[in-house]
C-alpha cells in the first residue's frame, strides 16, 4: 500500500468569463492525499474549452 498517492476527480462547475458570461464546465482537480483518502493538497486544477483546448481555472473569476 502507498503511502502518499495522486488522484484525479472531475466535476461540473460553474464559471464565468468576460467573453462569454456563466458557463457551466467540467473541471478536474489532481490531488494529493494520503493512503488514498485524505486529502493532502490541491497539486493543479484546469477546465477543457468548448473547443478541446485545456486552460487553467485561474483565468476564470468565480463570481461577478
Amino acid at each position: 500500500m502507498k503511502l502518499i498517492t495522486v488522484t484525479r476527480n472531475t466535476k461540473q462547475e460553474k464559471r464565468f468569463t468576460q467573453k462569454m458570461g456563466m458557463l457551466y464546465t467540467n473541471v478536474t482537480y489532481i490531488k494529493k492525499a494520503i493512503f488514498g483518502i485524505i486529502p493532502i493538497t490541491t497539486i493543479h486544477k484546469y477546465r477543457e474549452t468548448y473547443y478541446g483546448k485545456v486552460k487553467d481555472c485561474d483565468q476564470c473569476v468565480l463570481s461577478k
